[in-house]
């Protein structure tokens, strides 16, 4: 029986702009869509394996005056949904975290419900020039350049005493038990300015570090000063990479009684969480940008909008929710 072709839709598009934008072939790309190769490698075609733009190659997919229809009656045509989806995108919340949550807080009014394929072309085709500018700045999935495609070469691991993520306890792995971190550090124009990332497995709940410098005794003391507010019960272990500015975990663990465990080199993916969370702060901070001229209060403004955000593998709640939810409401956040 012959398998009955689907185009693919925005949400597919998506995908293939973030996965070629990692690196990922179109056979790669394809088995992770559940799509035939040759569907991959001829949406790939028209860029010339160059820079993709989800919006832009679906809008080229479909009918323009389709599209027109589509969505100025949804949204241009309602006050309330249009200022909505207005104040949300402006908040950096994606179409389809907008969409989501107007499920959630308008379960019973159909006029107030949008999908985000909808939103997508609002924002593209039925926005006045001065506002379509500024809301397609805070679409996260628009991206101008793609990434290196080019493997680094795994140098020696120069941090003593580390404890490998092949000895973490699998229940860290399942996120089942909250108080287990990942962290990072975001890093600025010409490797000379950065800002602290630890992110709570559980609850994606993030928390951003104001650092001077990269040195070992700078982060871990900076790092010690985040964990210190938060119970015990928070305070589990530590997933890292190999970056020399953790050589003091040893001092770390002591402090803070978290266990440190670094993945192998160059393995973001032993790290999933902080790496999806470094991707949604870069809106944030671009990279190639200074950014110590980023205050730790501004960073806090952007670690509380980014926690307050809704997150679909939340099931559309927060991780500001989740974590209090958690820890029972015991501190102010």
């Amino acid at each position: 029986m012959k398998t009955k072709f689907t185009r693919l839709n925005l949400a597919e598009r998506i995908q293939i702009e973030k996965l070629f934008d990692k690196g990922l072939s179109a056979s790669a790309i394809a088995v992770l869509l559940g799509r035939h190769k040759s569907t991959i490698t001829r949406e790939l075609k028209k860029t010339h394996y160059k820079t993709y733009l989800a919006i832009n190659a679906h809008i080229r997919s479909v009918k323009i005056c389709s599209a027109k229809n589509y969505g100025r009656s949804k949204i241009s045509g309602n006050k309330k949904l249009y200022d909505y989806v207005v104040k949300h995108l402006r908040k950096t919340w994606s179409p389809e975290q907008i969409s989501l949550s107007l499920k959630k807080k308008f379960p019973n009014q159909k006029h107030m419900q949008t999908s985000h394929e909808t939103i997508y072309y609002f924002v593209y085709l039925h926005s006045k020039k001065s506002l379509k500018e500024e809301l397609i700045k805070q679409l996260r999935q628009q991206r101008k350049t793609r990434g290196s495609r080019h493997t680094k070469a795994v140098r020696d691991v120069k941090i003593p005493d580390r404890t490998s993520i092949d000895e973490r306890p699998e229940e860290v792995k399942g996120r089942q038990i909250p108080g287990h971190w990942e962290g990072d550090l975001i890093v600025g124009k010409e490797h000379g300015s950065y800002i602290g990332t630890l992110v709570e497995r559980s609850s994606r709940y993030v928390i951003l570090v104001h650092l001077q410098n990269k040195e070992a005794a700078t982060v871990r003391k900076a790092f010690e000063q985040e964990l210190a507010k938060l119970p015990k019960i928070m305070r589990k272990s530590l997933t890292y990479d190999n970056g020399t500015e953790m050589a003091q975990h040893k001092l770390l663990t002591k402090t803070t009684k978290m266990k440190v465990y670094f993945t192998h080199p160059y393995s973001p993916w032993e790290r999933p969480t902080n790496e999806n969370t470094n991707g949604l702060l870069r809106d944030y901070f671009p990279k190639g940008t200074d950014l110590s001229v980023h205050s730790k209060a501004h960073l806090k403004k952007v670690q509380k909008e980014l926690n307050e955000r809704p997150r679909k593998v939340l099931d559309v709640r927060s991780p500001i929710e989740v974590f209090k939810e958690l820890i029972l409401d015991k501190i102010p956040l």
